[in-house]
């Protein structure tokens, strides 16, 4: 560890002591010497001994900046992991810092396209519209179409911090398990591992670019969700070009209702185009918080939402998706077996489960969240108390369902914001119920087969060729088989040295068809001719 990192990480010690971190941690040598260092090293007390755990943490990460910040967004989101009283506070985290100088972030797009801005843009703006941790964007107007355009562009030197940053933070994750038991179980390592991967995506905006694309695609004209239209001849790794838009922040209530919009409507809406992204296109928006998501100013009656800043997005295969849409609906219908036979047969679960065991553990968590009503009932928490009794039995840790909780979390944060009468399984079991339909029965099987005939019509091609194959190669086969049957016979009635004689000849003729014979039936071949050879040997 370099002197530079030295500092830094004096400084994050220094932080955590100032708000008091480390005196929740248990008394062991380790953290003894700490609280040691406290004294002699660090000179610095707890300054907020009368504020709650939750809210330290928080403090401190937004004093350690922008990169800490994002690690405790991302660490609110691991609700299988931390207590409520911690992932609330995290959540609270707002990744907003000061811009950098305009003038250098023109600089630094001037450089990424290779020619002055004015060569495409007029009206650009050197004041930052937005700013964050890893990004700012500025306004400026498109030359050819007269567009409203906005460009993000990554933060000059960002790359570097994040990486010592990151090489801290993977040396106090190591130190984590060493403290407790309970700091095994976090996992922090790993943790960090995910979050490092996350950081990577965004520093790389031309995948922000792709994600937005394949979004908007999924949802053209659609009445539900608009994303902005992306320009990929200015794509660049730390730059991209987007149009513009305007709307209504989704949680400004006040500006909403005056604008008449139509609430009940515009919170059902939320709920569909999240089970849309998941299910019909298993393609989803995986940070639908509220700084990214607006409401078009345009038809209040039929409300439209706008999406913004796809850096991250979640993906889900098959086997994700009807577990999910089971277990949902197993899970309100109260049928807990067969919640556990879903964790089982999708393989997260080991396939030696004892599945009465399981059931039962589902039965005594889940069964008094029916205190509720039905409406008031949290889908996200649903999920993440199914996810807590399955990794008592072993369930691996799933990155894509981390990220499936979080957004739904977002989500019935929203449409209850929006409009508290929210049903959220009124709305969503419908759509559940109708997409699990759609995967099985005659209409699901004729599906199938039109989605593989271009694959059947391909094989159907080299049918012919292939049946003459394997008929000349049964021909081989009993060819050979005819001639040791031969050899025994002689065998039998020969001295044992001509029948030793013809056993290697049969050998040497398997030797020279083995690259014509399928490997299975040569090898065969061989080890029944030897076996022969052997016993003629040992007569």
């Amino acid at each position: 560890m370099n002197i530079k990192n030295l500092r830094r990480l004096y400084r994050i010690i220094h932080t955590f002591l100032r708000y008091g971190i480390d005196e929740t941690l248990p008394a062991i040598p380790l953290t003894r010497s700490l609280r040691l260092g406290r004294k002699s090293l660090f000179w610095v007390k707890n300054q907020f001994p009368e504020e709650p755990l939750g809210v330290r943490l928080r403090l401190a990460l937004q004093e350690l900046g922008p990169v800490w910040i994002k690690l405790g967004q991302m660490l609110s989101t691991r609700r299988d992991l931390f207590p409520p009283e911690l992932a609330d506070q995290l959540a609270l985290l707002q990744d907003q810092v000061e811009p950098f100088n305009g003038r250098i972030a023109r600089e630094v797009m001037e450089q990424a396209l290779g020619d002055k801005l004015e060569t495409w843009f007029d009206d650009f703006d050197e004041t930052a519209l937005a700013s964050a941790s890893i990004a700012q964007v500025h306004t400026a107007t498109l030359k050819e179409m007269g567009k409203e355009v906005v460009l993000k562009v990554i933060r000059p030197s960002i790359e570097p911090v994040i990486n010592a940053d990151l090489e801290l933070m993977y040396f106090l994750a190591g130190l984590i398990p060493k403290i407790s038991a309970e700091g095994k179980r976090l996992r922090a390592v790993e943790v960090v591992r995910e979050y490092e991967k996350t950081l990577r995506d965004e520093l790389d905006l031309r995948k922000e670019m792709a994600n937005a694309q394949r979004l908007r695609a999924n949802f053209e004209n659609s009445v539900e969700l608009y994303v902005p239209e992306m320009y990929p001849q200015f794509g660049r790794k730390n730059l991209i070009v987007q149009e513009r838009i305007y709307g209504i922040p989704v949680a400004n209530v006040a500006e909403l209702e005056a604008n008449g919009t139509n609430m009940k409507l515009l919170s059902e809406r939320g709920v569909q185009v999240f089970f849309t992204q998941v299910f019909r296109d298993s393609f989803f928006h995986a940070d639908m918080h509220p700084g990214n998501i607006f409401v078009s100013r345009e038809h209040p009656d039929n409300p439209q939402y706008i999406g913004i800043d796809c850096g991250i997005v979640g993906t889900l295969n098959a086997n994700d998706k009807r577990y999910l849409a089971e277990s949902f609906v197993a899970f309100f219908n109260r049928d807990y077996r067969r919640v556990a036979l879903m964790h089982v047969e999708s393989g997260w679960t080991p396939a030696d489960t004892d599945i009465d065991a399981f059931e039962q553990a589902f039965r005594e968590v889940c069964e008094p969240i029916f205190a509720k009503p039905l409406s008031e009932i949290s889908f996200g928490h649903v999920l993440l108390n199914l996810f807590n009794v399955a990794r008592e039995f072993n369930m691996e840790v799933q990155p894509q369902l981390v990220l499936l909780q979080k957004t739904l979390l977002y989500i019935e944060g929203l449409g209850r914001q929006i409009y508290p009468q929210l049903d959220l399984w009124q709305t969503a079991k419908p759509f559940l119920q109708e997409w699990l339909n759609e995967q099985v029965g005659v209409k699901a099987m004729i599906r199938q087969v039109q989605q593989r005939l271009p694959q059947f019509r391909e094989h159907f091609a080299e049918f012919p060729e292939a049946v003459f194959q394997a008929l000349q190669q049964q021909k081989q086969i009993n060819f050979r088989l005819k001639e040791i049957n031969e050899s025994l016979q002689r065998q039998a009635n020969q001295p044992n040295w001509f029948g030793m004689t013809a056993l290697t000849v049969a050998i040497g003729g398997t030797f020279w068809q083995f690259d014509k014979l399928p490997l299975s039936v040569a090898v065969a071949l061989l080890v029944v001719e030897i076996g022969l050879l052997a016993k003629s040997f040992w007569r």
